[in-house]
């Protein structure tokens, strides 16, 4: 796959992805965190979390809508960008800070925030794989690694609002 093929992917899926990330902040969480992914590969019951983080360049927040899944305690996204040969934009922005801020349906949380290696790597990706199966091919289509960034909550915050984003990134 390639940067264009990618981009035909999110320009397929934009409006799903911005009524999504616009549900579950309007929802504080009640909408959004279950959603049908079927029509991109995934499953019925997929779960999803946002993330917020802030733009490294343009010091802008933003409110990223991810699919995760949970290991050891740990909340765990894929920086797939539908298998494009960059790394998304939040990927970056997380990698320039020491902490990420997420919520899983109605909690929010700030965190410390790591990237598995080796086995533990391995394992963590084969879980994923699991939970969206496309992730298998968006790997085998680009030569970059694609990375899995994994969530230690620290504390509690207050939930996401659309008020909290001070930047609209498109997705």
């Amino acid at each position: 796959m390639s940067d264009e093929s990618s981009a035909e992917i999110l320009a397929d899926r934009k409006d799903f992805m911005q009524e999504h990330r616009a549900a579950y902040l309007q929802s504080g969480g009640k909408d959004g965190h279950i959603v049908d992914i079927t029509p991109a590969g995934g499953y019925p019951f997929t779960a999803h979390c946002l993330i917020r983080y802030k733009g490294r360049k343009s010091g802008n927040i933003y409110i990223t809508p991810l699919i995760y899944g949970i290991v050891a305690g740990e909340a765990v996204i894929v920086g797939s960008k539908g298998g494009a040969d960059i790394h998304p934009s939040w990927y970056h922005n997380i990698r320039a800070s020491e902490t990420v801020e997420f919520q899983i349906a109605t909690q929010a949380w700030l965190a410390t925030w790591r990237e598995p290696e080796g086995a533990e790597r391995e394992k963590v990706w084969a879980y994923m794989v699991d939970l969206f199966p496309s992730y298998a091919g968006y790997q085998q289509s680009t030569n970059r690694q694609i990375p899995i960034i994994m969530m230690k909550p620290t504390e509690p915050l207050p939930v996401f609002t659309e008020a909290d984003a001070t930047g609209i990134r498109p997705l």
